[in-house]
């Protein structure tokens, strides 16, 4: 996880199942910062603090690192299932 911030016990839960999806196989460490603020963003939505826009910055994040069905459709990802 990027230093410059003491994260929670589940932001690094989240960070790992993050990293062990299978869109992580396509992420390389260009993605390190934009899965950090995923990470963020959830956070502050799980704890009731989120603004409008970290939730919609979440969005948009999940999106561009496919982890929604639209976001996996846009960037042209199949999960196959076996």
């Amino acid at each position: 996880m990027p230093r410059g911030r003491a994260w929670t016990a589940e932001e690094r839960k989240l960070w790992r199942n993050l990293w062990k999806s299978p869109q992580a196989n396509e992420w390389d460490d260009s993605y390190v910062a934009a899965v950090a603020a995923y990470v963020c963003h959830a956070s502050a939505i799980y704890d009731s603090s989120a603004s409008a826009w970290q939730a919609q910055e979440m969005r948009h994040l999940g999106g561009q690192l496919g982890l929604t069905p639209a976001g996996m459709t846009a960037l042209g990802w199949v999960i196959r299932h076996e």
